[in-house]
């Protein structure tokens, strides 16, 4: 019997043809980041997605 408690709480934050960033509420109440980048996954805690928010930020 699957126990749900233990699966992540998953949520897509944006996505393109090529591209997609999701978000996972994990069972021990961490947030962590996700982007897909065609084979490449670049995974991040709260604070690391924060960061990189804000230098994508400065990229415009």
């Amino acid at each position: 019997m699957s126990n749900n408690r233990n699966e992540p709480k998953t949520e897509t934050i944006a996505e393109t043809d090529n591209f997609l960033a999701w978000k996972a509420e994990e069972p021990d109440g961490e947030t962590t980041y996700h982007i897909e980048l065609n084979n490449v996954t670049v995974h991040f805690f709260e604070e690391e997605w924060n960061e990189f928010i804000q230098l994508v930020r400065h990229l415009k």
